[in-house]
């Protein structure tokens, strides 16, 4: 009998329990089912003809009209072809979404070139000081075998121990210092003819630091890195105008490297970044004089290199394989370009606030790397530098340095033979990625522009979607999308606006995927769908309404 009751209790348990379930799920589902869905308006495509793939060395600007992006964003042009169609128009590039002009870019009209360009007596240069840029590489440094400066610490990093800060006075060798070098750049002005009354200081908008030794190891202490790091940013400050902005392609303070891994969102700042400068002492043994006796000043001992700049320049460089469709893109050392634009934005921006300028490429970086290419040889498709033009300024980044290999373009030129080293790369690559690039800017910014005030909220990682039609809700980082292979959005919130980009990497034309996206903070209660087909890059706004609430009054002294 016991037995019996006791069969008949778990029973009824059992029964109780699958019930429970069964209501909560329905709930779950009628819940999601009631929500009221917004609708997004999407962002109008412009109608162009991209360049043909067999066309070379061109691109047309022209694929959309004049447009501008606010003033707090800027894109540097330090790309090819400025050549096609400055004669014509030399204020074009600035009518596309392109805010300066990096130095080797500009034409005779725009600059004085010592010997080879002088100008008269009172010229100045067309272009606004914030339309003028430079980029500091390392030929600057060390280019034998005329370069007087002849540092060779900017070739190798291990020479950091025997390079002089400032030479002593009288020294025959005083040009072989950091000092010299950066004292130089003080004649910017005279490039554009706008030397104040005090004397000559660089009238540069912005000025990009790429030295380029990042990739030597580092086998002599670290802290002799840092002090000249340190010096070299000090020291560019002085020779330059109050309102030039300089920064450094590297360091930075985080580089992922474009694979963007659990690791990375959990990394601390890097030591080049970060690290204070110190005294160090001298090592008779190794023929190392102290810092003191290389001229390092007291004045920058206890700052560090981010003290010293105005941005930081987080961005990668995509390796071939992530240009790649048919390639795996989910693991933790594999490509994706879209975690890449992201995730480095999102790792970086919590490690630091200074402004962040990323370098942008269009064609994948050389590598000689199992499956990469060795060639600079293969561009962004499509949906690639369209979305990169899109995604990157949902992650509240201040600009772009929009960089090539190669300055002038020569359209149609000879068909090269493959054995040809010059097959594939520079002039013989077609451009058309320029143009969906350019594309993607004027979605952007032609129809959002009014977003970026400076009221804008900027959601990253907090944007909150759900891929199971509203049943449950993440807020993920790119990293954990691309290890999930799922589809990306991303928002920006100002007032009742809300705009999404949204897109499905690596998807084939005939993918159909749905997601939802939702906002639910500051009162407002948006919730919306977007389907997605292959690799389109979803772009749509909307107005989001709020919760309404309902008053109910209470009456104290009411009858019972």
């Amino acid at each position: 009998m016991l037995s019996i009751y006791r069969v008949l209790v778990n029973s009824y348990i059992l029964l109780i329990v699958s019930l429970i379930g069964i209501l909560r799920i329905w709930a779950g589902e009628a819940k999601a089912q009631s929500v009221r869905l917004s609708p997004l308006i999407p962002t109008p495509r412009a109608t162009f003809v991209p360049t043909p793939p067999n066309q070379k060395g061109y691109w047309n600007i022209d694929v959309v009209g004049d447009f501008y992006l606010p003033a707090s964003k800027s894109v540097t042009f330090n790309g090819a072809g400025r050549n096609l169609h400055v004669q014509q128009d030399w204020e074009k590039l600035f009518r596309r979404g392109f805010t300066a002009i990096e130095r080797t870019r500009m034409t005779f009209d725009e600059q004085r070139i010592p010997i080879y360009n002088e100008k008269p007596l009172g010229w100045k240069s067309r272009l606004k000081q914030s339309q003028r840029a430079m980029i500091v590489v390392r030929n600057h440094f060390y280019y034998p075998p005329t370069n007087e400066f002849n540092l060779l610490w900017t070739k190798d990093r291990n020479y950091a121990p025997y390079t002089y800060f400032v030479r002593p006075p009288g020294d025959l060798t005083s040009k072989n210092s950091l000092r010299a070098a950066m004292d130089q750049l003080s004649d910017g002005c005279r490039t554009f003819g706008d030397c104040p009354p005090t004397g000559e200081i660089s009238t540069y908008g912005r000025i990009f630091l790429d030295v380029e030794d990042d990739g030597i190891p580092v086998t002599t202490s670290q802290q002799e890195q840092v002090n000249l790091f340190v010096f070299m940013a000090a020291s560019l400050r002085t020779v330059s105008s109050a309102t030039t902005e300089i920064g450094s392609i590297e360091p930075v303070p985080h580089n992922n490297f474009g694979f963007t891994r659990y690791a990375d969102y959990s990394a601390g700042p890097d030591w080049l970044w970060a690290t204070p400068a110190q005294h160090t002492p001298a090592n008779p043994g190794l023929s190392i004089l102290s810092s003191q006796d290389r001229g390092m000043p007291d004045s920058i001992v206890g700052k560090s290199f981010s003290d010293y700049v105005d941005f930081q320049m987080p961005g990668v460089y995509n390796r071939s394989p992530a240009f790649d469709y048919a390639a795996s893109h989910t693991g933790e050392q594999e490509t994706h370009w879209l975690a890449g634009v992201l995730g480095e934005q999102e790792v970086n921006s919590a490690l630091s606030s200074k402004k962040r300028i990323a370098w942008q490429w269009m064609f994948n970086t050389q590598s000689g790397d199992p499956g990469d290419s060795p060639k600079a040889d293969h561009a962004a498709p499509p949906a690639v530098a369209e979305g990169t033009a899109i995604f990157y300024w949902f992650t509240g980044a201040d600009g772009v340095l929009f960089w090539d290999d190669i300055v002038d373009l020569t359209p149609n030129q000879t068909i090269l033979p493959d054995s040809d080293p010059e097959k594939g790369v520079g002039n013989d690559r077609n451009y058309a990625c320029y143009e969906h690039y350019l594309h993607g800017l004027w979605r952007l910014f032609y129809h959002h522009r009014d977003l970026f005030n400076g009221r804008e909220t900027y959601l990253n990682q907090r944007t909150e979607c759900s891929f199971d039609n509203g049943q449950t809700w993440h807020q993920y980082n790119a990293g954990d999308l691309k290890r999930n292979s799922l589809p990306f959005a991303r928002a920006i919130v100002n007032g009742d606006q809300i705009l999404i980009a949204a897109h499905n990497p690596y998807a084939t034309p005939d993918k159909k995927i749905a997601m939802q996206v939702r906002y639910t903070e500051g009162g407002y209660e948006f919730v919306t769908e977007i389907n997605l087909t292959g690799d389109e890059i979803f772009l749509g706004r909307a107005t989001m309404p709020k919760v309404k609430r309902i008053a109910v009054a209470v009456c104290n002294n009411c009858p019972k």
